[in-house]
Formats: C-alpha cells, structure tokens, sequence
C-alpha cells in the first residue's frame, strides 16, 4: 500500500502556508507562501489543519533568538487537524481522526536518554515548525507516533494551545516539586502560565501571580490566583515553588529570592536573555534550586490530556484566521494577546 493510495483524490496539490522571513523583530516577520500539499513518509499522516496555537518559540523562531533550521520554515506546534492522508506503515489513526500534532516530532529511540523515558534530551530530537515545516499551514505532516488523540469535549480552538503551552506547563510544573497544597509563583501570564495556573489551583495550590500589564492580571485573579502583583514584586508569602515563563533573565535572582528554603525555580523557556549574577547566600543557599524544562515527552502530553480533560483546564483564545497569523505574531510580540493566540481555518 502506498501513501497514494490512502490519500483521497480530491486533496489538492499546492497549499498556502506561513514562512519565516528571515528578518529579526517588527512586521514582516513571516512571509506568505505558496507550498505543495505534503506527501507523508511511510511513517507519517498528513492533516488538514483547523486550528494552531501561536508559541512563543514561534516568535523566538521568527526573531532570530532560536536559529532556523531551514530557510523559510514554517512554524507552528500546536496543531489540531484532521488525517486525511497515512503513509505506507501508519496505521494508528483512520482517515477523517482529528488528532494534534505538539512540538516534539521525532527521537532515536535507541539512546540512553530514549530507552530511559528521558526523550525530551534525545540529542538527535526533531521539532514541528523548526525542523519540520509545521501548522501556520493550510496541511502539516507528522509522524504518528508523535501525535496525539484529542478529546472530543474540546472545540478545535481549544485544544489547539494544550499542545505546547499546557504540555510544558505541566512539565515545568513537575519539575518545580511544588508540594501538596503548596505556594506557587507563576512569573509571566501568557498562554502557558494560564494554563498552568488553572492545573496548579485545581490540584489544590496557592497560586501567586507575578507579572506586567492590567489584562494579564485581570485574568489572573479570574483565574483563582490568591495574588497578583507586577513581575518585579516580592509575593505576599515565600514560596514554594515557581516557575518563570517569561523569557527574561533579569528575573531569575527575583525569583530565587522570593522562594523559602528548599524551593525550585523551573524556567520554562526555550529561550532566556542573560541571567545577572546570582548572591549565594540570598539566591541559592538553603537548599533553593534552579532548574531548566527543555522540552517534553510523549508520556507528559498524554498525562496532561487526561489531567484537563478531568479537571476542565480550558485556554481563554484570541482567535485569527490563516490570513492574519502575521498580525498574531506581532499582537503576541506586542503583549496584546490574553491567554492564548490560535489561528483557526474559517470558509
């Protein structure tokens, strides 16, 4: 069986995509394009794609913080689509399944890191939209031992941003050991903080938020944060744990200092501007820890799914069509989206 022959006949052969332009920072950070529909390998499924959530890697992609892996990428990494083509040996999902596709797209398999549930440290990992032209696409390609079953309690919209922001919220959450019932401190509210927020206040945590702009500290406290003060401020109460999602380096010795003994700082970016030199006995010594998230594994993804399905986590969206994902770029650029950007296929 080929890839041809479970690939519906009337799918057309060229479609409109979103490309990095190569230019750092303003409008015109993505280009539009006209690309062929893609042909999945014997591995893969291609889907028609109704909804991608806008990341902030997408826009480090697109400024030049994290370097291309192509020219002309197409980004996008939470991806929610229906299959409407499988390669020759994919065979987990029936034409017409509406799946999701999530920031890592590929592993080895076979090193030390994979054989031990470490993938997400696989060095020879691939990505969606970096190493692999992902979802501001009219159709996107995967393989499908890397995509995910969606609920069907979840418009398209809205499972779109669980697929980054939610999956790597729950990691860095995991990794900063808050305890039960525990402070939390979430510095940034964007669209991975708020869906952390309401992952960490359903388990039962004392959420503080610390962030810049009166929207985002509006939906904080809409969100059950007990606190909300701006970035820079010390929280109420020393912390257990926080986490730093905003990809600012100067708030990292503002963290660790509001953090009681024996807390974790988790710093949940791909990318961080220069951290400043840290004062042992005020940043680090009694036990505080400083932690990174670098990526995720497929058994996060999963776990998170089944957590907000149960608990109800839903992303508050801002929605664009495909013809507008260069202003979502630059409204998230901006900070003048609340929750999370998702680009959606309207008629």
């Amino acid at each position: 069986m080929t890839s041809e022959e479970t690939r519906p006949g009337d799918l057309p052969s060229e479609m409109s995509a979103w490309a990095v332009a190569g230019r750092a920072g303003g409008p015109g950070r993505l280009v539009r394009r006209t690309r062929p529909v893609p042909v999945p390998a014997e591995d893969e499924v291609v889907v028609a794609v109704s909804a991608c959530g806008v990341c902030r890697t997408d826009l480090h992609l697109a400024d030049g913080d994290l370097q291309a892996h192509a020219p002309e990428r197409t980004p996008g990494h939470e991806v929610v689509g229906r299959v409407v083509a499988r390669g020759a040996r994919a065979e987990r999902f029936a034409l017409g399944d509406r799946i999701g596709i999530a920031w890592l797209r590929r592993t080895c398999g076979a090193c030390v890191w994979c054989r031990t549930g470490r993938e997400n440290l696989c060095l020879g990992s691939e990505y969606t939209g970096w190493d692999a032209d992902g979802g501001f696409a009219e159709y996107a390609a995967v393989p499908e031992a890397y995509a995910y079953r969606l609920p069907d309690e979840l418009s398209d919209t809205d499972a779109a941003p669980l697929l980054c922001s939610g999956i790597i919220g729950y990691r860095s959450l995991m990794r900063a050991g808050l305890p039960p019932g525990g402070r939390l401190g979430l510095y940034g509210f964007g669209g991975s903080a708020h869906l952390t927020a309401q992952l960490a206040v359903a388990m039962g945590a004392e959420v503080h938020v610390l962030t810049r702009g009166e929207a985002a500290q509006r939906l904080a406290r809409d969100l059950g944060a007990v606190s909300v003060g701006d970035a820079y401020a010390r929280p109420p109460v020393p912390l257990d744990a926080a986490i730093l999602f905003a990809p600012v380096g100067d708030l990292v010795p503002v963290a660790l200092a509001a953090l009681q003994q024996g807390g974790t700082l988790a710093i949940a970016g791909i990318h961080l501007t220069d951290v400043p030199s840290l004062n042992y006995a005020e940043h680090l010594f009694r036990e505080r820890t400083v932690t990174s998230v670098t990526a995720n594994t497929r058994a996060d993804g999963e776990e998170f799914l089944r957590l907000a399905r149960t608990l109800d986590v839903r992303p508050r969206v801002q929605t664009y069509g495909l013809e507008e994902t260069d202003h979502a770029l630059d409204d998230l650029a901006e900070g003048r989206v609340d929750g999370a950007a998702v680009i959606e296929r309207r008629p």
